[in-house]
This record gives C-alpha cells, sequence and structure tokens, in this order.
C-alpha cells in the first residue's frame, strides 16, 4: 500500500506534455486523472493523489518547499512515514514530507471548501496511511477536498538543539514548521484541485489536534487556516527549553554520544537514532523520552492556552471533542493494569496514571460517594479519564470562551464500541464516524444503522464547520460560560450542559500538568 521514494528517472518522456498544460487536466472519464504534473487515480468516486511531495529538508534544519513546477510525476500510492519505533511493516525515510489529496473534482471553479488532517501518536508516531483516515469517503459523502499531512517527528521533528548554536534555532519546532509549510502548499495550489484556498479548516485527532493547538499559537501559522477542530488532542502548555535540553542529554547518553557532539547526532544513521528514543524520560520519569513542540520564543513565542488562548487564534472557529473514556484505549481493560484490580489497590493504580496532584484516595471517595453504583473498574477509567485526557479540552474551551473567541462548538462521544464489549467509548473511536471509514480495519464503531447514523452527523457536523464556519447541526449550540453547552454524540444526538460537571470541578482543584511540559 505503500510506495517507495519516487525516481523521476523512470516516467516516460511523452507525458512531459503535462507539465506544460498550465490547467489542470480534468475529465472524470480519463484513466489517468492529472493535476499539473500529479498522475492519480480515481478511487471510491473520487480523485486521490498521493505522496506528493510538499518539502524537502536536511536533518535538525527547517525545510524548503517543493517547486510546483516540473516533470510528470506519479502520485498513486502513500509515500514513506517519518522514521520511529513501531510501524515497522511502513517503509520509513526522513525524507517523509509528502501529503495526499482527494477531491470530487479537479476543476479550479469548483472553490470547494478543504479539510487538511493531521495523525495521532503524539509527536512521536504515527501516519496518515492508516486506513482510518483515508479521505475518499470523507470527500465523497462530504463534497469537500481532503487533505491528509506527514510531517518530522519525535527528535527529528522536536530535539531541542538550540544550545548547539543558531544553526538549529528551530530545530525545537521543526515538525510543526512542516505543517506550517504544507498549509502554505494547500494556499498556494489546492484551487488546482479544486479547493478553495479561503476555507481551509484543520483538523487532527490525539496529537493531531495538539499539533492544531499548537500552531495556533505559532504566528507564521496566523491565516493559513480558517477553522480548526481537535478530537481528543490539547496542548496547554509547550515544552520549556530547559526541560527539552535536558531530554536531548538524555536521548544523546543513549546513544552513547558525547555532550557536545551534536555532529554525532546529525549523522548518525536514522535507525540507530530511533533506537534511542526508548530512553526514559528525564523530566517525567518514565515512558520513552518526549520531545513535543518547545517555547522558543521566535516560532512558538508562547504557550498556545496558558496563560490564557493565544490571541491570534481567537477569530477561528473551533470544534473541541473527547470520548466518554478516552482511557480505556491505552490501559486495556484486559491487560496487567487492571488485573487483580479492587477496591484496596484502586487509588494506588490511578495515581500512576493521572497528571493532576490530588490524594488519590480521596479522589477514589468522591467517585464512590457520586456515583454509589459504578463498578471498581468504571471509577478507574472515569477517573484516569478525568484526570488526564479530558482536563486540556476543558482548559482551552473555558479560555476561548474567556476571552470571547469566535464561536466554540464542544462534544463528548459517548456511543461504546458494539464491536468490543470492553472498549466503551474510547480514543480514537470518533475517527471512523467523521471520516466516513466505519469498515475500515481498525475501526470499533461497526457498521449498524446507529454507527450510519452517528457518521452521518458527525461528518456532517464537521464538513460544516469547513463549508460554512459553523457546524452542520442545527441544534449544536455555543460553548459559553457557564453552562457549558456539550453536544453529545451517542445512540441518542443531543445538547446537555456541563455533562460531567461534577468530575470537571473535582478535578479543577489543583493544577493540570500537560503530559511533556
Amino acid at each position: 500500500m505503500t510506495a517507495a521514494p519516487i525516481n523521476r528517472r523512470t516516467l516516460v518522456k511523452s507525458a512531459a506534455i503535462l507539465a506544460a498544460t498550465p490547467t489542470p487536466l480534468l475529465a472524470r472519464s480519463s484513466k489517468t486523472p492529472a493535476v499539473g504534473r500529479y498522475l492519480g487515480l480515481d478511487e471510491q468516486g473520487v480523485l486521490s493523489f498521493k505522496g506528493i511531495r510538499y518539502g524537502r529538508a536536511e536533518r535538525f534544519a527547517r525545510a524548503v518547499a517543493e517547486p510546483w513546477a516540473g516533470p510528470p510525476i506519479a502520485a498513486r500510492a502513500f509515500a514513506p512515514i517519518c522514521p520511529q519505533r513501531g510501524l515497522d511493516s511502513e517503509p520509513q525515510s526522513e525524507d517523509c514530507l509528502f501529503l495526499n489529496v482527494w477531491t470530487p473534482e479537479a476543476n479550479p471553479a469548483a472553490r470547494r471548501a478543504v479539510m487538511v488532517y493531521f495523525h495521532g501518536g503524539a509527536y512521536t508516531t504515527g501516519s496518515v496511511t492508516d486506513p482510518l483516515t483515508r479521505g475518499a469517503r470523507l470527500a465523497a459523502e462530504g463534497d469537500v477536498v481532503v487533505v491528509t499531512v506527514n510531517h518530522r517527528l519525535n527528535a527529528l521533528g522536536y530535539a531541542w538543539l538550540k544550545p548547539f548554536g543558531n544553526r538549529y534555532a528551530d530545530s525545537g519546532n521543526l515538525g510543526q514548521l512542516d505543517l506550517i509549510l504544507a498549509l502554505q502548499w494547500v494556499r498556494d495550489h489546492i484551487a488546482a484541485f479544486g479547493g478553495d484556498p479561503a476555507r481551509v479548516m484543520v483538523f487532527g485527532q490525539s496529537g493531531g489536534g495538539a499539533k492544531i493547538a499548537t500552531l495556533m499559537a505559532m504566528p507564521a501559522a496566523h491565516g493559513l487556516f480558517h477553522a480548526a477542530a481537535t478530537m481528543s488532542g490539547q496542548q496547554v502548555q509547550a515544552s520549556g527549553p530547559m526541560h527539552a535540553w535536558t531530554r536531548t542529554q538524555a536521548l544523546m547518553r543513549a546513544l552513547k554520544l558525547a555532550p557536545g557532539d551534536v555532529e554525532g547526532l546529525r549523522t548518525m544513521p536514522v535507525a540507530r537514532l530511533v533506537e534511542g528514543l526508548a530512553a526514559t524520560d528525564p523530566v517525567m520519569g518514565s515512558g520513552p523520552v518526549y520531545f513535543g513542540p518547545v517555547l522558543d520564543m521566535t516560532n512558538l513565542p508562547r504557550h498556545p492556552f496558558w496563560p490564557d488562548a493565544a490571541p491570534q487564534s481567537l477569530t477561528v472557529p473551533m470544534i473541541l471533542g473527547n470520548t466518554r473514556e478516552e482511557t480505556r484505549a491505552f490501559l486495556d481493560p484486559r491487560g496487567s493494569k487492571l488485573k487483580g484490580l479492587d477496591w484496596n489497590n484502586l487509588a494506588e493504580r490511578m495515581a500512576k496514571e493521572v497528571k493532576i496532584d490530588l490524594d488519590p484516595q480521596w479522589v477514589v471517595d468522591r467517585y464512590r460517594a457520586h456515583e454509589p453504583g459504578w463498578s471498581v473498574e468504571q471509577v478507574f477509567y472515569a477517573a484516569t479519564t478525568a484526570g488526564r485526557s479530558w482536563p486540556g479540552q476543558v482548559i482551552e474551551a473555558d479560555e476561548r470562551a474567556k476571552a470571547g473567541a469566535a464561536a466554540t462548538w464542544v462534544y463528548q462521544l459517548e456511543r461504546p464500541s458494539p464491536v468490543d464489549p470492553l472498549r466503551g467509548a474510547a480514543h480514537t473511536d470518533d475517527i471512523p464516524y467523521v471520516f466516513g471509514t466505519l469498515d475500515a480495519p481498525g475501526s470499533f464503531s461497526g457498521t449498524d444503522a446507529g454507527a450510519r447514523a452517528l457518521s452521518k452527523a458527525m461528518l456532517g457536523a464537521f464538513t460544516g464547520l469547513a463549508k460554512t464556519g459553523k457546524p452542520g447541526l442545527s441544534a449544536w449550540t455555543n460553548y459559553i460560560l457557564p453552562p457549558r453547552a456539550t453536544m453529545v454524540f451517542g445512540d441518542r444526538i443531543r445538547m446537555e450542559e456541563d455533562p460531567r460537571g461534577w468530575e470537571r470541578e473535582l478535578w479543577a482543584k489543583a493544577p493540570y500538568v500537560q503530559p511533556g511540559s
């Protein structure tokens, strides 16, 4: 499903005529749909163009844009993803600055709204080659142009190297700058694919949502998108430069490099560098070393949502959402962390998974008093979700409301998976509903009537925001204080005021610590 880097010398000379054509070649009947020099495919009723290069970069250097003009090039298969731990089944390469486009028609006069997706995986792993995030159905059913973007991750995109000299001044935010370069590509070229550069919506799940929140505080991103939606992904604070430097040093120790050997880090085989990412994080004290956006005071001159919402983002209408039981996706109900769980050890086990420093037994007692019918497992997942995965969304929505930002809409996905009874409504479960990929490998949505109805509603809501600046559900009211109106996406779709309000108030008694900051 994924292609190796394209070798242009294999292209036939006769196709050079396409590059010289100033207007994109249209005609859905063509066996080889083309836009400019890019040769695509007919796919599920739309045109797809995969593996389009938007930039090139040397290691730890800022990327430069790929020229639009040039010899014809096949854009029919996904390009390699950023080197990372895991996803060994997919080709990986440091040459990974590629995007993919799905469009109902490559007509410059069409001016359809554009939806640009950034993938999850924190800032460390992931890609947009996942079957769940392929854009054909979203483009067809939503009548929009869909773009998905790969970029540099982990140390390749976020290691803080500025202490080694100004040559590396951008190093802590290169992954973000890649996304900005991709958005500049969209601004300059998406009209040729039938898109409207004046109606660009960014959306992303988990780390993709966090990347969007960060872009909302980056001056270079201002004006490149006109609406935003984050799905279980928040970034209240970025990593401070001192913490980021401590992490870079930990990586270098794991790679057995001398403290000042930045040249060794820059030139070593990428496979070796990726091995070093398994080092223990020196700030958090557990897990692999974290790399994410750095408060460098130039590319990122302030935290995205601390002490308030970044002013540059206040004119951008925004959807923010989370799932009801986020942590069921990564705290396996069948795994060791749940084995033997009982009321006697619940507080200890819960404490290891939350990011807010409250007395864990006091927390458990509050849950048991408020919800006496809940099982120990229900309390565990509710508390770890509300104390780890949800607070950032509450902070972002509240700060936008306090600042009088452009309209904000909040949702909660509560529909439990019909595929896995132990999963509930977990992290990532909103992806197939928005993309319409209910039957894709990795989906937990099922394909029954309830799943199809919910997908129609969520897909319509997101595409409505892209097209008009408002969700495509008339009943979805703005999030303001104090009512905190929230759209609940379940088997019954409904508005509620401040659902889980008592949990929000409980966890707000102590500061939230952004993972990685």
